[in-house]
């Protein structure tokens, strides 16, 4: 995180990759969910149709207790792709897994 955030300042307007994609699941993954958001928010910006910001940024509303929110992003990423949840999880810690699915299952109104 300490290197993405220093390439940020030292250069804010050439972003190579999805820096703030990466900066908000990280910190989504951290539990640091207010922090988390607006990097996300920026991230669904920059990226419109790369869905895996919206999916983050729809886990972090529900787990700060945010549903209508949470809800409201599901629907949108529902509109750019059907499958909205993933069947493949890539991350390896179960902690984390759990966390981001059960993030998911909460913002498609599922009961956990």
């Amino acid at each position: 995180m300490e290197h993405t955030e220093a390439s940020l300042r030292l250069s804010p307007r050439a972003r190579v990759g999805t820096p703030l994609y990466h900066l908000g699941a990280a910190q989504f993954f951290s539990r640091r969910f207010e922090e988390a958001l607006p990097k996300l928010l920026l991230a669904v910006q920059e990226e419109p149709n790369f869905l895996q910001p919206y999916r983050f940024l729809a886990a972090c509303y529900a787990h700060m207790g945010r549903l209508d929110e949470a809800r409201e992003t599901f629907r949108r990423l529902q509109a750019i792709a059907p499958d909205v949840l993933p069947s493949i999880v890539p991350y390896r810690n179960p902690e984390h897994r759990e966390l981001y699915l059960s993030g998911l299952r909460l913002a498609a109104g599922e009961v956990t």
